[in-house]
């Protein structure tokens, strides 16, 4: 196990136990009233969710700025993430929310699809513009839909509920969304830790990995089921939760030998730990409502981005520098 996966680990088993006490009201197990209950059917499946939701996004966010050698690849800001709220709304906007399966089923086709067709018009060796370009137009073509879609809400309360929901939170989570979840995620982690070796062969180029027996399109396709997977299944139970595979690679980068498939286990790790933490302080601010995730990612996100990209312009090693 790496450095990077230790520290984060650890980091992680720290901060569990205190997300599970912390809140708008802490709770002291030997005094405060119902303790067990609120424990077990409240905040145990919520940090759960948060962790499992985080270390897909973390996965997928390493895998894909390595297979894509872009630093700022990140399903969001590329319109996975989107692509898959597209989907659960079109499950939603068709009345299939009664349908249990539905809304996740939608959310991983679009994720998937999303995925795909980032790779179809950019390729692999697009360059960072072309493959932003079309990350951009992908974004902004399923937040259309999306809009377009909720326009068309039946009534006002159904489009307060998609839009509450596209803004991304664990309130009110349970186990039934850990069962869903936390599966589809794992299967998705899988198959992104499959693609590790070939992430690292391709950063010789493809002639040198297909000399290695590396095939770029069996890469290419573990990739787009693991990112269909993990973010397909993190956006139907929890909304947009953004900017959390664009940070956590540059967090762990530094503490691994910077080799793509070395990233992807501790950027998990990192990001169940950013996803925890970013949940416990939506909960404990006090604040008249509580505080969106997706808002508080944002928050944290957008400044992180704006400091990598002036970073990126400064450096001319680039960001394997």
């Amino acid at each position: 196990m790496s450095r990077a996966a230790v520290i984060f680990g650890v980091l992680l088993i720290v901060v569990f136990p205190l997300s599970l006490l912390a809140g708008r009201v802490w709770i002291d197990p030997a005094s405060t009233p119902n303790a067990a209950v609120i424990l077990a059917e409240l905040r145990l499946p919520r940090s759960i969710l948060a962790i499992v939701i985080g270390a897909g996004m973390g996965a997928a966010g390493a895998a894909m700025q390595g297979f894509l050698r872009n630093p700022l690849a990140d399903p969001g800001l590329f319109g996975i993430a989107p692509s898959a709220a597209l989907g659960a709304v079109a499950s939603i906007y068709f009345g299939l929310q009664g349908i249990w399966w539905a809304l996740p089923l939608f959310a991983l086709v679009g994720a998937a699809t999303g995925m795909a067709l980032l790779a179809l018009i950019a390729g692999r060796t697009g360059g960072i513009a072309l493959f932003t370009l079309a990350g951009l137009m992908i974004a902004s073509l399923t937040g259309t839909l999306t809009s377009f879609a909720i326009s068309l809400a039946p009534n006002a309360f159904a489009m307060s509920e998609i839009v509450s929901w596209l803004l991304g939170a664990l309130t009110d989570r349970g186990w039934r969304d850990v069962w869903l979840a936390t599966p589809l995620t794992l299967a998705g982690i899988v198959c992104l830790l499959l693609t590790a070796r070939g992430l690292d062969a391709l950063t010789l180029g493809d002639a040198a990995a297909r000399s290695m027996g590396t095939n770029p399109a069996a890469v290419q396709a573990w990739l787009i089921a693991g990112i269909g997977l993990t973010v397909g299944s993190g956006v139907a139970v929890a909304g947009i939760v953004g900017f959390v595979g664009l940070i956590v690679p540059h967090l762990v980068r530094p503490l691994t030998d910077r080799r793509p498939g070395s990233l992807i286990t501790p950027s998990a790790l990192a990001g169940g730990l950013l996803v925890l933490v970013a949940d416990v302080a939506c909960r404990a601010l006090p604040l008249v409502t509580e505080l969106r995730l997706g808002i508080a990612l944002s928050l944290i996100g957008a400044p992180f981005f704006l400091w990598l990209l002036l970073r990126m312009r400064r450096s001319e090693a680039g960001w394997l520098a």
